[in-house]
C-alpha cells in the first residue's frame, strides 16, 4: 500500500477532494460531455446494465490481477487514457501520470494535447508508454510524430479518429472556457480529411504497433484489421464527441466479434470501478483505459492522487475477481455475466452513490 492509504480509503473520498481543489469551470471540463450528454449516460447505463453470475467453492485464497499486454506484464489491465491539457488539473501534467504509471506498474497513454510534450513525459518515466496523436498536418506532421515517439521509446503509436469534427460541449460553452491547447490550434481540416488510405500508409510506413482510439462500429473494427492495426481502441471519447451515441460496453460485443482476434482490444467511456474493469474483460477486452478517474486523481494529489487511485481500483478488482470465483482473469468469460436491470438513473458520478447526483455542477 501506499503512504497515502489513510487519505483515501476509497474512490470516493478521490473524486470529493478533486471537485474541492478544481475551478468551477476545470471541474466541468473533466465531467462533462457533449450537448444533452446522452452518451455519457449510456456509458454507465452500459456498465450498470451488466450483472455478475457469481461461483462458489473455487479456492481463490490467491487471486492475480495482471495480465500481459502488448509483450509487457501490466499490474493491473487499467491504462491511463490521453486526456488533453492533463495540465489544468496538476501542473505536472502528462509527466505526472507517467510517474504514477510507472511508480504502479501500468501504461500511460500520452495525448498529444498535453504538456509537457512527448519528449519531456518519455523522460518523467522508464515504463512501457503509448503516444497518442490528434492529426493537425499532413504526412510529414505524423511522420515526424511517429519517428519522435520510436525514438523516446514509445511502445505503441495511437491515432484518435473520432474527433473529425469538435463537438459542442455545452459546459465548456456556457463559461466561455476554452482549453488551452484549442486557443491556438490550427490544422483541425487535417482531422476532417483522415481516411483508411492514411491508416494503411501509416502501417506500410512505420515500425511501430498501431492503435486506432474511437472505433465504435463492427463495421470500421474490420476495417481497422483489414488496415493491419494492432489495437482496437473502443471508445466514443467519453461520451464528449457524437451526442446520443451507444454506451461503450455496449458496443464492446459487437466489435469484439468482428476483430475475432485479429488485434487486441482496449475499451473506455465509463469506467470507474474495479466491477467495471472485469465486466469489460468477461466480455474480451484485453485492457480497460480511465480518462476521468485519472483527471480526479491527478487533481486530488498529483501522482500520488494518481498512485492510489489504481491501487484501490486493484483492490476492488481482487475482491471482484475473488467473489466471483476465479484467481486470474484468464479464467474469467462472458458465463460470469448476465443482463439485469440498472438500479439508478445513470449520470457521469452513478459509480459513487456516496456523492449526490447535484454535485456533479456548482
Amino acid at each position: 500500500m501506499s503512504e497515502h492509504e489513510n487519505q483515501f480509503e476509497t474512490l470516493h473520498e478521490i473524486v470529493k477532494k478533486a471537485k474541492q481543489r478544481l475551478t468551477p469551470d476545470i471541474w466541468d471540463y473533466l465531467i462533462g460531455g457533449t450537448e444533452t450528454e446522452t452518451t455519457v449516460k449510456r456509458n454507465r447505463m452500459a456498465l450498470d446494465s451488466l450483472a455478475f453470475r457469481p461461483r462458489v467453492l473455487r479456492n481463490v485464497e490467491h487471486v492475480d490481477t495482471s495480465v500481459e499486454f502488448l509483450g509487457y506484464r501490466l499490474r493491473l489491465p487499467v491504462l491511463l487514457a490521453p486526456i488533453g491539457s492533463l495540465e489544468s488539473f496538476e501542473a505536472g501534467g502528462g509527466a505526472s501520470a507517467a510517474k504514477a504509471a510507472a511508480e504502479f506498474g501500468t501504461m500511460n497513454i500520452q495525448s498529444s494535447v498535453s504538456a509537457p510534450g512527448l519528449e519531456a513525459t518519455a523522460e518523467a518515466a522508464g515504463n512501457p508508454k503509448i503516444f497518442q496523436l490528434y492529426v493537425r498536418g499532413d504526412d510529414a506532421f505524423v511522420d515526424d510524430y511517429a519517428r519522435r515517439a520510436i525514438a523516446a521509446g514509445y511502445v505503441a503509436f495511437c491515432i484518435t479518429v473520432d474527433t473529425a469534427h469538435y463537438s459542442r460541449r455545452e459546459r465548456d460553452i456556457t463559461k466561455r472556457f476554452v482549453k488551452p491547447w484549442r486557443r491556438d490550434a490550427t490544422g483541425t481540416e487535417f482531422q476532417k480529411a483522415l481516411n483508411w488510405d492514411n491508416i494503411r500508409r501509416f502501417k506500410d510506413t512505420h515500425d511501430i504497433p498501431l492503435i486506432l482510439k474511437g472505433i465504435a462500429t463492427p463495421e470500421d473494427a474490420e476495417m481497422a484489421c483489414e488496415c493491419g492495426v494492432d489495437v482496437v481502441y473502443v471508445s466514443n471519447h467519453g461520451g464528449r464527441q457524437l451526442d446520443h451515441g451507444r454506451g461503450s460496453t455496449a458496443a464492446l460485443p459487437d466489435v469484439l466479434a468482428a476483430v475475432k482476434g485479429r488485434a487486441r482490444v482496449i475499451v473506455d467511456g465509463g469506467f470507474n470501478r474495479g466491477t467495471d474493469v472485469v465486466k469489460a474483460l468477461a466480455l474480451g477486452a484485453d485492457a480497460v483505459s480511465v480518462g476521468r478517474m485519472l483527471g480526479f486523481g491527478l487533481a486530488a494529489d498529483g501522482v500520488a492522487g494518481v498512485h492510489r487511485m489504481l491501487e484501490l481500483l486493484e483492490d476492488e478488482v481482487r475482491t471482484c475477481l475473488g467473489l466471483l470465483g476465479v484467481t486470474c482473469f484468464g479464467e474469467l468469460d462472458g458465463s460470469y455475466l448476465a443482463s439485469d436491470i440498472p438500479p439508478d438513473r445513470p449520470h457521469v458520478l452513478s459509480a459513487f452513490p456516496l456523492i449526490a447526483p447535484d454535485e456533479t455542477r456548482y
